[in-house]
């Protein structure tokens, strides 16, 4: 299926495009969901990490522990990477930097970035890390993290 064509949420934009929000309907429960991206200056000037999860009323902070088991997987998945494309587009030099808060989840992230490898290619630069390097992600692969550039046009 096109990336263009999965089912995604809404969102809105805030901070310069640091912070997206959007709710995710399941059956039982709206939860309301966030992305951030924390520019890492210190480390290199375009280096974003991307951070997500579940907004957490009580502390008043993203939990990205959370595990909502809303039965909207894909279509959460899909939203979180259209705010890449949103956020690339605003910052095209950006580097974004992504790990899993488990094991399962980068795990999680890599099926989804195989499963559209050829579509995401077309727009970005993918690498995974790979017993301690970077290297172009592959499929097959059990990587630890992604860093994704878009592709100057």
């Amino acid at each position: 299926m096109k990336l263009e064509k999965l089912e995604k949420y809404v969102f809105v934009s805030g901070m310069e495009n640091l912070e997206y929000k959007f709710y995710s309907r399941g059956p039982k429960k709206i939860i309301r969901k966030v992305v951030l991206y924390k520019h890492l200056v210190e480390i290199d000037k375009n280096l974003y990490n991307l951070g997500f999860g579940d907004w957490d009323k009580h502390t008043g902070r993203v939990d990205d522990q959370a595990v909502s088991n809303n039965g909207d997987r894909q279509k959460v998945l899909a939203t979180v990477a259209a705010t890449v494309v949103h956020f690339t587009a605003k910052y095209p030099e950006a580097t974004i930097l992504v790990y899993g808060s488990t094991s399962s989840r980068s795990r999680l992230y890599q099926i989804a970035i195989a499963a559209h490898k050829e579509e995401i290619a077309a727009l970005f630069e993918v690498s995974g890390f790979f017993q301690n390097t970077w290297e172009p992600f592959q499929k097959g692969k059990n990587y630890s993290g992604f860093l994704i550039k878009r592709k100057k046009t």
